[in-house]
Parts: C-alpha cells; structure tokens; sequence
C-alpha cells in the first residue's frame, strides 16, 4: 500500500485519462509547452540568485519618475 504515489499502473492511467481528454494532436503540444515553462522557471530561479548589476555612479539608487496621473 505505501510503495509510492507514482507507480507504473498510476501513470498509465493518468497518460491515458490525458490522451482520452486532449486527444493525440494537442498532447504533444501541451507537453512541450510545459517543459519550456519550467525551462523558464528554472531560468528565472537561477538569475534570482545573482545579486542584481547597480549601473555605476547611481550610488545604488533607482530613479524611478512619477506616472502621470490618470484622468
């Protein structure tokens, strides 16, 4: 009973319930769709830790200019 969540039988069964509900032509689609979302993910996770470039001469402040108000 505790072997694990994901066994064999269990993907099958969920790779058939996908192929049944988005049919043969749009699974591949949506399979590459997300393996680049979590390419970008990882992409992201991955800049996140560099510490962000300060351009030199700022004196690590951000000039920020106020929007204009909407009317």
């Amino acid at each position: 009973m505790g072997e694990g969540l994901l066994q064999p039988t269990h993907l099958l069964l969920i790779l058939g319930i996908a192929l049944l509900f988005f049919g043969p032509t749009k699974l591949p689609e949506l399979g590459r769709g997300l393996g680049e979302a979590i390419r970008g993910f990882k992409k992201e996770m991955r800049a996140g830790d560099e510490p962000a470039a300060i351009p030199p001469g700022s004196g690590g402040a951000i000039d920020v200019k106020p929007s204009k108000p909407v009317q």
